[in-house]
């Protein structure tokens, strides 16, 4: 049975299930250079993708939609051969209506390509649920999770997932939506505004604010005011909460007005931290170690209330997974036996977990085979600029090429990364011997000063640069840089000392290995530099030409082949 998944909504795109193997998941960001977060704006375009993998549309045995925005049902208007037209989809979470999130929660009709298609769809929730579960090595193991899902517009959720794969809802651990994180910044630090939010309308500024914090304390005094208010706005047995509670359910930043009430309890908190006539930075930091604070000790009493006190495999997943030190707490946690953060965890896995869904019909989720490369394939580039040299280069030529130059080169080899990171498909990669190699690639990329780079790393000499060390090969994690490996690769360490780190063996990555394994022979160093190669805020490069292109740098690596510029513009 062939099934697709379509996330036509932020992060568009669709996915492919031969059976329980996943053929693609294939991303509007990451096509033609696409804007960051592109919905789906034409379905018929989903046709061609398809196509480039030879599947048409009579082979699709089911099609399947994630949910949107909404209490009831979500709408997605979009063109359909170029005819605007409005899909109703399921619910953003589970409800009365649609009570079990492995079930559909609405069932229509869309036009794809010129033909009717019938379609099931499902919460917007269980496409991040089944994404994680689906894809974690518990799945494969047969063995039961919990799975927190936690994303923007929604509170974070728990769910348990048994080993025959069925769901369980355990409901929410407290009534905070994961955009909060990022709503702080409109009242202290460099992205303060007076405008404030009325639904989601800056995704980034979530990544940034986890830089930030590094340059400030968290502080005792600042964390109690957000635990006092906190109580006032979300847990008290008042008028007021009770009002909340009652009109706000985590259905999605657009399908209810969530952010007014948020930004009430920020103004509350806004006017008595003003008080204390510390630095925004410590307020920033604060922000980010109580609400830390709140989740591990509310999904943690909720587990234990809930199922007792053993100890859990545990999933995470939707947009808030993809902070590396909120991921690090729990993972340490003692109630956590062993957890699993897939390298899609925001909107860009859903189509994945709701193809998922769909090919499990309602029996119990079940694990598929995937890979991490599994995005598009690299677009060919005929034309070489005037300037460039074209010639035969090997991974381990690349990285004797790295180390005798000290230059950073842009990589893009095989199929484009599943997920936001880039882990050496699409990827910029450098020396880190030098701290200024951190601001050269910051300023090249047009992000802040503050903003770290991350380390890949040969996964057998991980734990020798860094604490912990362990095999992380997604970069979802925070590591720490060892004293000893400071001074000797500073372009990698954060402003707080630590690091995203990303290790690199021959089974997942035999191309990146190679160069890292050549790169450690040379320098005796088994750590490089590694950022996303994209226009800023674009998706990856989808060729060479746009590498070339784009201008920044002299060395371009793909496939084999070196292209270099031979007069810098630098």
């Amino acid at each position: 049975m062939i099934t697709t998944g379509l996330k036509l909504t932020q992060s568009g795109g669709i996915a492919l299930l031969n059976d329980d193997r996943l053929e693609f998941n294939i991303e509007m960001q990451k096509i033609a250079n696409g804007a960051r977060y592109s919905n789906v704006d034409e379905i018929d375009d989903l046709v061609t993708i398809m196509s480039k993998f030879g599947y048409q549309l009579g082979d699709i045995g089911k099609w399947a939609v994630d949910g949107w925005d909404g209490a009831v049902e979500g709408r997605v208007k979009l063109l359909s051969g170029g005819t605007p037209t409005e899909l109703v989809v399921a619910p953003y979470r589970e409800t009365a209506k649609v009570p079990d999130p492995g079930l559909p929660g609405h069932r229509g009709r869309l036009v794809i390509g010129g033909q009717p298609m019938d379609y099931d769809s499902y919460v917007h929730v269980a496409g991040h649920l089944a994404s994680a579960y689906c894809t974690s090595p518990f799945a494969r193991r047969g063995e039961p999770s919990m799975v927190l899902v936690w994303d923007g517009g929604c509170f974070p959720r728990l769910y348990c997932v048994d080993a025959q794969g069925r769901i369980e809802p355990g409901g929410e651990a407290f009534p905070l939506i994961g955009h909060t994180y990022s709503m702080t910044s409109q009242y202290w630090g460099p992205f303060k505004r007076q405008n404030k939010s009325t639904h989601v309308d800056d995704l980034s500024v979530a990544g940034k604010m986890m830089a930030y914090i590094a340059l400030g304390t968290a502080r005792e005094e600042i964390k109690q005011i957000f635990r006092e208010e906190f109580f006032e706005y979300f847990d008290a047995d008042s008028p007021r909460v009770r009002t909340y509670r009652q009109d706000i359910i985590g259905c999605g930043s657009t399908g209810e007005k969530s952010h007014a009430y948020v930004h009430e309890y920020l103004r509350a908190v806004h006017l008595r931290t003003a008080g204390l006539g510390l630095p925004d930075e410590d307020v920033l930091a604060s922000v980010h170690v109580f609400l830390e604070e709140l989740l591990l000790e509310r999904v943690t009493a909720k587990i234990r209330a809930w199922k007792g006190g053993d100890r859990w495999n545990l999933c995470f997943a939707g947009g808030c997974a993809l902070n590396i030190k909120w991921n690090s707490a729990l993972r340490a946690h003692p109630m956590i036996k062993a957890m699993w953060v897939p390298p899609f965890p925001d909107d860009s896995g859903v189509a994945i977990g709701t193809a998922c869904l769909a090919a499990a019909d309602g029996d119990g989720l079940r694990p598929i085979e995937w890979g991490t490369r599994l995005g598009p394939e690299l677009e060919p580039t005929n034309d070489v600029p005037q300037g460039w040299s074209v010639s035969p280069c090997t991974p381990e030529e690349l990285a004797r090429t790295l180390h005798t130059t000290g230059k950073p080169a842009v990589v893009l080899h095989g199929r484009a990364e599943l997920g936001p990171r880039a882990l050496g498909g699409r990827s910029i990669i450098a020396p880190a011997t030098d701290a200024s190699m951190k601001k050269l690639l910051n300023d090249m990329k047009r992000r802040e000063h503050y903003r770290p780079v991350a380390p890949i790393c040969l996964e057998e000499h991980a734990a020798v640069v860094f604490e912990p060390g362990t095999p992380d090969p997604h970069m979802l994690f925070e590591h720490w840089v060892r004293p000893e490996w400071v001074d000797r690769v500073p372009a990698i360490m954060h402003l707080d000392g630590s690091a995203r780190l990303q290790t690199v063996n021959e089974r997942d990555d035999p191309n990146l290995h190679a160069i890292l394994r050549e790169y450690y022979k040379c320098s005796g160093l088994p750590v490089l530099c590694n950022t996303s190669a994209n226009y800023n805020g674009f998706g990856f490069f989808p060729d060479v030409a746009s590498a070339m292109e784009w201008g920044q740098l002299d060395l371009v690596w793909s496939e084999g082949v070196l292209y270099h510029r031979e007069v810098s513009a630098r």
